[in-house]
């Protein structure tokens, strides 16, 4: 199940764009946090103003996370692809990626003026960012989740076994928790700055594993005695 969720949207405008496209492409699920939504929203929906009629309308950032249980943000800017928590996809290894996953999906986009903050992407599982020219590298907000949309449209999820739960965001989080303590625990990095990078590319890891709640729970076990050893000594 995959939602289209605006953080902040600036303009009524692209609101109603983006819920027609949803509408394109066959996706219903619209969450906004903090939107400027008006009737011009509703007029430039069209045929899709039953979007914009069931979305989730939120007041904050961490309210949207908990709602998925895999996160994937947008960015028009990717950074160096060298930087291991900060390198993107683009949007048809997103399709690829997502194929047969059950969970809960969340797809991410920014402000039309400065799109999603270093630490809200930071915050994200996956980060998918669409090819574009360098001399005006930048999109508009209802082009971007139209070129998205149609990229994940191509594949329809597949029959799901329903034997295993996919890992919740809090699962996740207390995995990556266990891993920093583990870190702190071992002094390892001793440069904290460092620590931090590594803690950072655990969480990242960890989004794109797709990981059960079993397995979470799996290898939380053998960490967490791990700390403990290591704090007894």
């Amino acid at each position: 199940m995959l939602s289209v969720v605006l953080v902040e949207p600036e303009g009524p405008a692209n609101i109603g764009m983006i819920a027609r496209t949803m509408k394109n492409f066959g996706f219903s699920r619209l969450v906004l946090v903090r939107p400027n939504l008006t009737e011009e929203s509703y007029s430039y929906a069209v045929h899709a103003k039953d979007v914009l009629d069931n979305a989730v309308v939120l007041e904050g950032f961490d309210e949207a996370l908990e709602l998925f249980d895999l996160t994937v943000g947008t960015t028009g800017k990717p950074g160096a692809r060298f930087i291991p928590y900060r390198a993107p996809m683009y949007p048809w290894e997103l399709r690829e990626t997502l194929k047969g996953y059950t969970g809960r999906v969340g797809l991410f986009f920014g402000r039309e003026s400065i799109g999603l903050k270093n630490e809200e992407l930071e915050r994200l599982d996956i980060t998918v960012t669409i090819p574009t020219s360098e001399d005006y590298p930048v999109m508009n907000l209802a082009q971007a989740v139209a070129v998205i949309l149609y990229e994940l449209s191509k594949a329809r999820p597949e029959p799901s076994v329903e034997a295993l739960e996919p890992a919740t965001l809090r699962e996740k989080e207390a995995l990556v928790r266990v891993w920093a303590e583990l870190l702190n625990a071992l002094n390892y990095p001793k440069d904290e700055e460092r620590r931090e990078v590594f803690v950072k590319v655990f969480r990242k890891a960890v989004g794109k594993a797709f990981l059960y709640g079993r397995e979470v729970h799996t290898l939380m076990g053998p960490l967490r005695r791990a700390v403990k050893r290591l704090e007894e000594c």
